[in-house]
């Protein structure tokens, strides 16, 4: 019965579509690539296990979130069991979150292209030249570097997601600023698109003075 209805509803949009094949000033689009429009935040390393005995680890991400400001601040991201990465975090429930600016976007594209599980890998930050730095607040290390714009120490708030969707809510207990690099002051971030291209951080659009609503979340 289950498998009958399924197949009426399919049959149902299916005709829905034919009929909205066109819209004025619109093409349809998969719904299985949104996530190419629905451009996610910069893409970021991260790090986990620890530097004091050797066992930290440097991985790419482009799905993260921001799930609350303040009280405290929240940030979601997707890490699953097929990520090298994932039994640290799961271990130790604490990472780096770094933002690398542009200059560093094909090496953080590399990054993200090989795995520490790889056979010939013994050490991405050997082998991709990043310097590990010793955390405050966490085991993981930040990434250090002149194009690096800021580290974000974290640990992790909740695993409710992580079984159904890979979703890790981290909580960060630490923030550092490279003052060269700040965004819009001379550090780019790059987004991926989800085919392989990137969007380079533009000019700065300042509406400050219309957002009436949110003025305590500006400087």
């Amino acid at each position: 019965m289950a498998q009958k209805r399924k197949a009426q509803t399919e049959q149902d949009e299916t005709r829905r579509d034919a009929r909205l094949k066109q819209q004025p000033g619109f093409d349809s689009y998969p719904p299985s690539k949104v996530y190419r429009i629905i451009e996610p935040g910069p893409v970021l390393l991260v790090t986990t296990g620890s530097l004091a005995d050797s066992t930290h680890n440097v991985m790419t991400i482009g799905f993260h979130m921001v799930m609350q400001h303040e009280s405290p601040p929240l940030i979601g991201i997707t890490l699953g069991p097929w990520d090298a990465s994932f039994a640290a975090l799961k271990k130790n429930r604490e990472c780096v979150l770094a933002i690398p600016s542009v200059e560093m976007a094909g090496v953080v594209v590399d990054i993200g292209n090989c795995s520490a599980a790889d056979d010939e890998m013994t050490s991405k930050w050997e082998h991709f030249g990043l310097e590990a730095l010793p955390a405050a607040r966490v085991k993981a290390p930040l990434v250090g570097g002149a194009d690096v714009i800021s580290n974000i120490e974290c640990v992790v708030e909740d695993t409710k997601m992580v079984s159904k969707y890979s979703m890790w809510v981290l909580r960060p207990v630490k923030a550092w600023i490279n003052p060269e690099k700040k965004p819009g002051e001379g550090g780019k971030m790059f987004h991926h698109r989800g085919d392989g291209t990137f969007v380079v951080d533009g000019d700065v659009l300042n509406l400050q003075d219309r957002m009436v609503k949110w003025q305590n979340f500006q400087d």
